[in-house]
């Protein structure tokens, strides 16, 4: 096996300061996790709303155990599709106002399974060059050829669309970019879709719970319907503090899925505990509305405070917040600074991020304090030359 040259391309990984490890949390997610037997202020979690450990979803996640067991046994085509899988889904669709839900094991699975029963050989994709990378992938592997714009650039797009001879073309893009934070020009893309006779697909993970009056995401705050965006994606490990995926939209479409998207019909359902956790978490989202206004107020502290330092932070209305650093290595050593002085922010280097673009991705929850901002905003500034 030693020609494969594992260890050399281990070695170079390191060399150039891309090397990622696994942190082992020693307890619940929260503001705060413990690491190693340290307690660390935690700047990494995607538990936007600070709903993974909250008493409610838990005592959901036990009772639901209990009844049905921890593993659901086969696939939903078989007889892993309980009555809690059927309830979400359908408590999903009227969240969205889309007429049916489809449940995914990921928010991965959910995009690879979409895209790869919705469009094939001689079909065109068309996507933003920052979109997820199980976005990206999922337009590889469905055989179509893949089209992709400059980020958030409508005219490039436009010009794209105008050249294309396919009769189906999809158009797919984050809702929130899970490393900028920033919105995607969805009002416009909207148009442009419907100008060309394309699909819309957004995949609003970082944007359920945290954007919209009751957490419906950048459909909901734009107050766009299924016509504007006739596929919608989300996903339950951000927000919602639970796991799994759901893909929204009509009957014909969530049929269609069924019927054609492998990564549903072949793979075992997830636990019927997990969705009943996230049927209570998706009602304490909606409810909770001081999660979001935390949320926001945690996030304006802190960018005006990193403007007033002079840090390069790029403008979000989302819960996520990037540092620019551009070199790994600094970026990676900024991190390991901050640990030490007893905060988790994430190092994100290439290939996440395109290369010269490394940065510290700064997340909040809703059970962060305005002190705990300020002393992470004190740390930066002690680290950051």
């Amino acid at each position: 096996m030693s020609n494969w040259g594992f260890d050399a391309q281990l070695t170079h990984i390191q060399q150039e300061h891309l090397y990622r490890s696994r942190q082992t949390v020693e307890g619940p997610q929260g503001a705060e996790v413990v690491v190693a037997g340290k307690r660390l202020v935690n700047y990494s979690s995607n538990d936007y709303l600070g709903l993974a450990n909250h008493p409610r979803v838990v005592k959901a996640f036990i009772n639901s155990s209990e009844k049905y067991g921890v593993g659901s046994g086969s696939a939903h085509l078989i007889c892993g599709h309980t009555a809690e899988h059927q309830a979400l889904e359908e408590e999903l669709a009227e969240f969205t106002g889309r007429q049916r839900a489809l449940l995914f094991s990921t928010g991965y699975m959910a995009n690879l399974g979409v895209i790869s029963a919705l469009v094939g050989k001689g079909d065109d994709v068309f996507q933003d060059k920052l979109n997820h990378a199980s976005l990206l992938d999922a337009g590889k592997l469905s055989g179509a050829r893949s089209r992709r714009y400059l980020h958030a650039d409508i005219n490039r797009l436009n010009q794209l669309l105008l050249r294309s001879t396919q009769a189906k073309k999809l158009i797919v893009t984050d809702g929130v970019f899970s490393m900028d934070g920033d919105e995607a020009p969805i009002e416009q893309l909207v148009d442009v879709a419907k100008q060309s006779n394309a699909m819309l697909m957004v995949d609003d993970a970082h944007g359920f719970g945290v954007l919209g009056p009751t957490g419906g995401g950048l459909v909901e705050k734009y107050e766009l319907n299924d016509e504007d965006v006739p596929i919608l994606m989300g996903t339950f490990g951000k927000a919602f503090g639970t796991f799994g995926a759901f893909v929204a939209g009509s009957d014909a479409l969530i049929e269609t899925l069924i019927q054609r998207a492998r990564t549903y019909i072949y793979t075992t359902a997830a636990p019927a505990a997990v969705m009943a956790a996230t049927r209570e978490s998706l009602k304490l989202s909606q409810v909770d509305t001081w999660r979001r206004e935390k949320l926001a107020e945690l996030s304006k502290q802190f960018r005006l405070g990193a403007s007033q330092l002079g840090f390069n932070v790029p403008d979000s209305n989302s819960a996520v917040h990037p540092i620019i650093i551009g070199d790994s290595a600094k970026a990676l050593s900024v991190s390991q600074q901050l640990a030490v002085q007893g905060f988790m922010v994430s190092a994100i280097r290439e290939p996440t991020v395109p290369s010269g673009s490394a940065r510290l991705r700064v997340t909040f929850t809703a059970t962060h304090t305005e002190a705990q901002v300020d002393a992470l905003l004190s740390a930066l500034d002690s680290v950051i030359e």
